[in-house]
This record gives structure tokens, sequence and C-alpha cells, in this order.
């Protein structure tokens, strides 16, 4: 499908746009159990758990049917679930997918897999990446830059300093990217009925043949 884009001059080769959302697990809330007790038997196949004012994290709790996914949440006031995490990179002319993958969610995976996809962009030009304010920090900054990559994240500086600055700001591309960088979120709307709405496997890598890349 890239191929055939790309000789239709359909994709740009230097300006692209990255973001992640989450891909429920099949996996439910009952099966996250200590991880000292996940062989224990006893309850049958579907017992009545009481969760309240249990500490339940990652660190001390897995799920018995899909040990890949992990509890979490993209943000606060929001509900925690067992889940992957999905990521898009898509060209800025129109919005069309050149790469994604399925990692570990953490509150880290958006960046690395950033970092990741973006590695991947053919050749040896120069090219931007678009992301949301998530994406704004020096690491994640510093290792795009050393990847001749030109971070066009939006600034995130509500009570911090941006590690983007008018070094990046000034340039009239700059503004083009994060009206462009919308279209990702287009994708994920169509995506999300079926296939980034619930995953119907369970495990990583099982999760990941769905995706090219990571």
């Amino acid at each position: 499908m890239l191929a055939e884009a790309r000789r239709r001059s359909l994709l740009s080769d230097e300006h692209f746009t990255v973001d992640g959302t989450l891909i429920e697990a099949w996996a439910s809330h009952k099966s996250f159990k200590p991880k000292d007790q996940r062989n224990s038997a006893g309850g049958g196949s579907n017992p009545s758990v009481d969760f309240r004012r249990q500490r339940r994290t990652n660190d001390t709790h897995a799920s018995t049917t899909d040990p890949d996914a992990r509890l979490y949440k993209k943000s606060k006031g929001a509900e925690s679930k067992l889940c992957y995490m999905g990521h898009l990179m898509i060209d800025n002319r129109h919005g069309l997918a050149t790469n994604a993958c399925v990692t570990i969610a953490s509150g880290t995976a958006e960046r690395e897999a950033a970092v990741q996809m973006a590695g991947e962009i053919p050749g040896m030009r120069r090219v931007t990446l678009a992301a949301d304010k998530g994406y704004d920090t020096r690491e994640c900054v510093r290792r795009l830059r050393d990847r001749n990559i030109t971070p066009h994240v939006a600034q995130n500086d509500t009570n911090r300093r941006s590690a983007i600055d008018r070094r990046t700001t000034r340039h009239p591309g700059y503004a083009v990217s994060q009206k462009k960088r919308k279209l990702v979120e287009q994708m994920f709307g169509w995506a999300k009925p079926g296939l980034f709405f619930s995953s119907l496997l369970d495990g990583r890598r099982r999760n990941r043949f769905t995706s090219t890349g990571c």
C-alpha cells in the first residue's frame, strides 16, 4: 500500500506526525491478580471479586490471561484499563499512515516509539516530526535531533520550560506542522471502532502483527 502511495506521489518524504492511543487488552480486571497468587485455583471461571480498598499496581499484579497487558490510564480522572499502547506515524501531506506499532503501555512508550519509528524513515535528508505536548521532553527532543529530525512538537510550557524554543518555532513550517498533526486524530477516530478499540488477541507479540514496525 505504501509503495502504491509513493508511486502516485501521495506521500510526503519530509514531514510526518506521530501519536499514540490505548488499545484495550483482551483481559478483564478479574484476571489482574497478585503475582504470587496467579496460579492459585478457586472461585470458578467467573468469581466474584471486590477491588475496593485494594492497591493494585503493575509491580505487584499481572493478568492471568494476558501477562503483557498493563493497568494504565492516559490522563488524570480517566478509568484505568488493562491495555497496550498503539502508535501511528502519518505523512503530513494527505494523512496516510506510514508506520505503526504496538508496545507495552507506559508513561514513556509514546516517546520511545516516536524515536524508533522516526529512525525508520527512509532517506538521509532532514525531516520534521510533529507531535502533541506529551512529547515535549528534553530527552525525546534531543534523541530526535540526534537522528537529523527536527521535532515540531507542541510546546508544553504550563508551569515548566518547553524543550522547544525559538530555533524551531520561528520557522513558518512549525505552524504548518501544528495544523497538519491533527490528521492523525482522524486516523485514530476511524480505527477505534474496529482494530484499535479493543484487541481480539492476547500478548504484545500477537497484537503487533496487526501493524508494521516495532
